[in-house]
Parts: C-alpha cells; sequence; structure tokens
C-alpha cells in the first residue's frame, strides 16, 4: 500500500498473526485423562468440528535404547507390527483401515515409536481392537522377518546410502555423540541389519511393547467416557510386565572443535554445523529453550529471516542456508547450521558467514521490531497446526513421551511471548562455542547430482 508505514505494517502483521494464533488456539478443546489399572495412559482431546478421530498408541522406546549390533532393531519391529496376528492375520490391519475408509502408518525415532490411523469416530473402537490385539499377541515369524529386513535395508540404502546428506548428517550425530544412543542412526547400520535376526526383533518386542510403557492418544469427536471405556475394554485387559532398567544417558561434555568430512558422489559442497544446547526440562522455569527457539526464528523463521536475506539475497555466498532447533527430546538436544555455498563460493567461506550471522546475534542488539515479528510467526506456526487433529495427537503424544506435560503447549506459547532480546543474545553468547561445535562438510565427487535427502531423523513404512 502506498504511503503506508512499513515498520506499523509489520507490527499489524505480527498482531494480527498473534490474535489469529489465539483464536486457532482456543478451538482446540479439553484434555482429559486416565491411566489404565496396568500402567497404560490414555489421552483424550475433543475436538467436535468433524466426526473423525486421530488415534496413536505411543511407546517410549527408540533408537537411543537400543545398543551396539542391534542398532535399528527399534525400526525393524515397526515395520513387523503390521505382519498380523492370530486373529488378524497377514495384512489384516492395513485392509480394515482401508475398509474403514481411514489411513494408517508408523514412524519410529530416537525417543519414540509411534502408530497411528485417521478414521470416521464410529469406526474408532475397531481401530483399538487392532492396535490391542498387536501389542499383546504379534506374529514374528522368520519368514516375515526375512522379507521385512531386505526392506529395512533397501530403505538404508535409498533413504541413506544414495543420499550424500543424510549420510553427511549420519556421521555428523556419530562424531558429536560419545555417550548417548543419539550417535545410532534410527534406520540402523548396515552391518547390524545384515546380522540381525527375528529373535532380536522379538526380544525388543517382549522388552518395550507392553501397556506400562505405552500410551494412547486420541483426538476428535469423542466423548472421554466412551473413549475410556474402550480403553479399558480392550488395552485394560493386557497385563503389565516390568521394563528394562533405564540408566541416564548423559552425554559428557566436548572438550574441542570436531572436524569431519564425507566423500559422496554429488555436484555441490554442502555444510552441517551442530552445537550442544539445553533441551526444555521444565516448562515454566527454563528459559534458555526458548530463546534458543527465537533465536533460530531470527535466523530463518521466514522469508525475511537474516540467513535468507544476507547469505542467499545479499552476499550471494550460499544458494540455501538455514537453522534450526527442536527443544523436545529424551537426550540433549543440538542446535543447527547448515546450507550449500553458491556455485565459485567454498564450504569454508560459508561456515565463516554463517559463524559472522550468529556473531552478529551475540554482539548487536536486536531490533525489537523484528523479535516482536519472529515471535509473532513462530507462535503462529505452532498454533495453527492445531487445527489439525493429526497434529494436536502428535503434539500431545511428543511432549508426553519425552517426559514432559502433555497439556503444556499453552504455557509453552506463553513462555515463547516472554522471550527478551537479551536473552536471544544471552543464548548466543554462552553456548555457541567451538568446544560445544561439530562441523561436517560434504566433498563432492564425480559421478551423481545432489538430491534432496529423505528426512535422517527417523524411520517409516
Amino acid at each position: 500500500m502506498r504511503g503506508s508505514n512499513p515498520r506499523a505494517a509489520r507490527r499489524a502483521l505480527a498482531l494480527g498473526l498473534v490474535c489469529a494464533a489465539q483464536a486457532a488456539a482456543a478451538a482446540q478443546g479439553d484434555v482429559h485423562t486416565r491411566t489404565l489399572a496396568n500402567g497404560m495412559q490414555v489421552i483424550v482431546m475433543e475436538d467436535h468440528r468433524a466426526p473423525t478421530a486421530a488415534s496413536m498408541v505411543w511407546y517410549r522406546a527408540g533408537s537411543m535404547d537400543e545398543s551396539s549390533g542391534t542398532t535399528g532393531v527399534a525400526h525393524v519391529l515397526e515395520h513387523m507390527m503390521f505382519k498380523g496376528t492370530p486373529t488378524h492375520p497377514g495384512d489384516t490391519f492395513n485392509r480394515v483401515v482401508a475398509a474403514a475408509g481411514g489411513r494408517d502408518n508408523a514412524f519410529t525415532n530416537r525417543d519414540y515409536t509411534a502408530y497411528f490411523q485417521q478414521v470416521a469416530v464410529s469406526k474408532l473402537e475397531t481401530m483399538v481392537v487392532l492396535e490391542a490385539d498387536r501389542m499383546a499377541h504379534l506374529q514374528l515369524t522368520a519368514a516375515d522377518f526375512e522379507k521385512e529386513i531386505k526392506v529395512v535395508m533397501e530403505e538404508r540404502r535409498l533413504r541413506t546410502d544414495d543420499q550424500p546428506r543424510a549420510l553427511l548428517y549420519e556421521q555428523m550425530m556419530a562424531t558429536a555423540y560419545t555417550a548417548v544412543g543419539y550417535r545410532w542412526p534410527v534406520i540402523g547400520w548396515m552391518a547390524d541389519l545384515e546380522h540381525m535376526t527375528v529373535d532380536d526383533a522379538r526380544a525388543w518386542y517382549q522388552a518395550w511393547y507392553v501397556p506400562n510403557n505405552a500410551a494412547w492418544v486420541v483426538v476428535g469427536d469423542v466423548q472421554p467416557e466412551a473413549a475410556f471405556a474402550m480403553a479399558e475394554k480392550h488395552f485394560g485387559a493386557i497385563p503389565a510386565r516390568p521394563l528394562p532398567p533405564r540408566k541416564p544417558q548423559i552425554e559428557p561434555p566436548q572438550r574441542g572443535l570436531k572436524r569431519l568430512s564425507v566423500k559422496a558422489p554429488a555436484e555441490l559442497p554442502y555444510v552441517l554445523m551442530a552445537w550442544h544446547v539445553p533441551a526444555l526440562r521444565d516448562v515454566e522455569h527454563d528459559w534458555e529453550p526458548y530463546a534458543l527457539t527465537m533465536l533460530a526464528g531470527v535466523l530463518d523463521g521466514n522469508d525475511a529471516a537474516r540467513l535468507d536475506t544476507r547469505l542467499v539475497k545479499t552476499e550471494r555466498i550460499a544458494i540455501n542456508a538455514g537453522a534450526s532447533y527442536d527443544d523436545t527430546h529424551r537426550g540433549p538436544a543440538q542446535f543447527f547450521l547448515e546450507g550449500t555455498p553458491a556455485p565459485g563460493r567454498t564450504a569454508a567461506e560459508l561456515e565463516a558467514a554463517l559463524r559472522r550471522e550468529l556473531a552478529r546475534v551475540a554482539n548487536e542488539p536486536i531490533d525489537p521490531a523484528e523479535l516482536e515479528r519472529v515471535k509473532a510467526q513462530v507462535i503462529a506456526s505452532q498454533v495453527f497446526q492445531r487445527d489439525s487433529m493429526f497434529f494436536q495427537a502428535m503434539q500431545i503424544g511428543k511432549l508426553r513421551t519425552v517426559g514432559l506435560p502433555f497439556d503444556s503447549a499453552d504455557v509453552q506459547a506463553e513462555r515463547l511471548r516472554a522471550v527478551t532480546a537479551e536473552q536471544v543474545q544471552q543464548v548466543a553468547r554462552r553456548w555457541f562455542v567451538d568446544d560445544a561445535l561439530t562441523v561436517a562438510v560434504l566433498e563432492p565427487q564425480p559421478g551423481g547430482a545432489t538430491r534432496t535427502a529423505a528426512d535422517a531423523n527417523g524411520g517409516g513404512r
């Protein structure tokens, strides 16, 4: 609009995003919870906007719980969970979901494994029957395992071995961590997959797939008492079993800069930098994770963010550049900077430019208008996703499984709003030191083109 005040327009946009986000949050229903006698937690969120439901079963077991020699077993077991039971043999599970007009899948992460269906609410109890059946009576045959382990190995080839950036990420994680299970790739090392047996998958299933290590999360057009009755009827009959002891996984302090390079067929280099930073542990009293989230937003939260504006559009040092931080983990967290150098530029030049932008945040005051705009966009992007029943179930399940209050999303949004420019500067000064840094560089080799890497953080069917 001609004659308008750009700063006033930005403030109006920020205010509008916050108000819209608050309105979206208001549409979210109440959360109800109950714990069955066998230790399984049931969490129900009412959302009566459509006659559908998102149903998710979460197991607090992921690749961080694996050990050397059997890496990838959590993901392999995820695949095997679709191979049937005596009551529902073969691919009955998928066929029943499809016949109900729904969709289903699963995913494995470092912290957890989860299974979901999205169906008409009238079919919800059918999903509970299927999930309870495979929690208690999964058939694990050698014949099914031999077929599925080949599928997983091919998945590794396609998503990691043939993806230069995924290979770099995998090697970076194995270098950045020395003690915590986050150093294992979720998909597993190929040698471990090649030597894995059905007994390994069976041992994992028997150890972790018990009701006292699980939660059922349902979001949708559901009456809480009806959902609790379903859970009691079907999950409640499964006996609890002792879980393997969980010893604390504590990463020792890094004592110096780590560097690595990966040579792979690609057209362009790629730089990935990772610093050890705090994860969220206390949603009400921690402040650094919220400040780190805002730092990521300042650097890479929108089209006008600093990395894209300065490194890509203005200085043309990079084709792309980004920052990311996830504060929600069972284990420690990392803050990432990454980018692809522009033709004629080197990885070293891009690394120096990324470092320079971090130093600017640490040393130069952030304009309050810039921070307010970032806050509005970060908070709005989180809250708007609550329009999705599936995302609401994801958010509840993830928070609960990593040990945070599952109903703390609004508290976290308020804490994000309270972050100050000085706090963003403080975390930039405190945590981004070379002693906590791992730098990984992809060195292009002839014979291939750079392709978009699949998500290296998790496995899925």
